[in-house]
């Protein structure tokens, strides 16, 4: 018996173009005492990251691809294939690597070995919705004499923050900050300023702030103000903005303000002509307004939400969806007087006209620094198997 263990150091998010390592340790768990101890084989291991499609039959239609082909490789042979046996396609591989070939454990010896490969920064960002899926894995492939092959899988996240391509590191280190008493390998140095790089560019993105102040009104007549001083957030941000009803000629009953998401299908890849999109809420207020003169909400964005990106099947956009109640009479009827005497009493009428009306502001949500994001991902930074 050998136990696999694979553990990703840093977290398992990651930002396409960065450095994924992974530290793969084999051990003989027999204690040197067992009578029943002896040593374990190995004949290869390998490991190789790949990312799986998947699409909703009911809702993409997708032209016959060869990489969608039933594997009819047999448990017995040798050859690694890491997307064995998952659901949908396999869009995105890189070149498997070798870890070992006729390993040796005694009873109680512990192997490790690290793999480290670069994330194809032009890949989908990981993504569960309604109509399809991006999964990225990490497979550890090993196998015995004569045995069929093990599996281990690492799913990890893969966040993508467009513009990190197009950037050319400059090639004179010298204008860099560098300690000559450290030694870095070159990937590990491009990775720390692809990392750095990339905290830059959000930070600039989401801290410009300028005034945004939208009308609300209706076919009567004003409602109010609504005012947003930045558009641009990252996952893990709040959304806050504010209401002015002081200024409005129509009362406003109530509000509720939803920050959604919505997943559309490329128009030449989805089953029915004009089909609609589909929406997810990720935080939603709302509030009773009447006779309120300002009022404000804030919702937070969920680290583990997926930032907005186009793929040439899939589009997915944020957006602050509003809706509006207002009453069809004016402010002074919507309250009526209980009593004649001194003490005065008002309530709530019992029946009224209203009018409902809704309005969309679509916001831009981009990455945060992954290993912020890593702290509520639903994957662990550990793995492993027994074989």
């Amino acid at each position: 018996m050998i136990e696999v263990l694979a553990k990703l150091g840093r977290g398992p998010v990651f930002l396409a173009g960065e450095v994924l390592e992974c530290v793969i340790t084999f051990t003989n768990p027999l204690s040197a005492s067992s009578t029943s101890a002896s040593s374990e084989m190995l004949a290869w291991a390998s490991a190789q990251i790949h990312c799986q499609f998947h699409a909703s039959e009911n809702r993409v239609a997708l032209p016959p691809s060869d990489g969608s082909k039933h594997d009819v490789q047999a448990e017995n042979e040798t050859v690694f294939v890491p997307n064995r046996g998952e659901r949908g396609q396999c869009i995105l591989s890189t070149p498997p690597k070798i870890l070992f070939c006729d390993l040796r454990l005694d009873p109680g010896e512990s192997k490790s070995y690290s793999y480290c490969e670069t994330l194809p920064i032009d890949g989908p960002p990981s993504f569960r919705g309604q109509s399809v899926k991006y999964v990225y894995k990490l497979t550890i492939g090993c196998q015995r004499v004569n045995s069929p092959i093990k599996l281990l899988r690492v799913p990890f996240r893969v966040l993508v923050l467009h513009g990190l391509k197009d950037y050319q590191f400059p090639q004179d280190e010298a204008v860099a900050p560098s300690n000559p008493f450290l030694e870095e390998e070159e990937g590990l140095k491009k990775d720390s300023r692809l990392a750095d790089l990339a905290t830059e560019l959000l930070m600039v993105a989401t801290s410009r702030r300028s005034l945004h102040l939208y009308n609300i009104s209706n076919t009567r007549g004003k409602v109010g103000s609504f005012c947003i001083f930045k558009t641009v957030y990252k996952i893990g941000e709040d959304v806050i903005g504010t209401f002015n009803f002081s200024e409005g000629d129509i009362p406003c009953l109530q509000f509720s303000v939803s920050l959604q998401t919505e997943e559309s299908i490329q128009e030449e890849y989805q089953r029915r002509r004009g089909q609609p999109v589909s929406f997810s809420t990720h935080a939603r207020h709302q509030e009773a307004c009447l006779h309120t003169a300002q009022s404000s909400f804030s919702l937070p964005i969920p680290l583990s939400s997926t930032p907005g990106f186009t793929t040439n099947i899939v589009s997915l956009k944020w957006r602050l969806h509003f809706e509006f109640v207002t009453s069809g009479e004016s402010a002074g009827t919507c309250l009526v007087r209980g009593s004649q005497s001194e003490a005065v009493t008002w309530t709530g009428v019992e029946q009224m006209e209203v009018d409902t009306f809704s309005w969309d502001l679509p916001i831009k949500v981009l990455p945060t620094n992954p290993i912020l994001a890593s702290y509520v991902s639903q994957f662990s930074s550990t793995n492993s198997i027994t074989i």
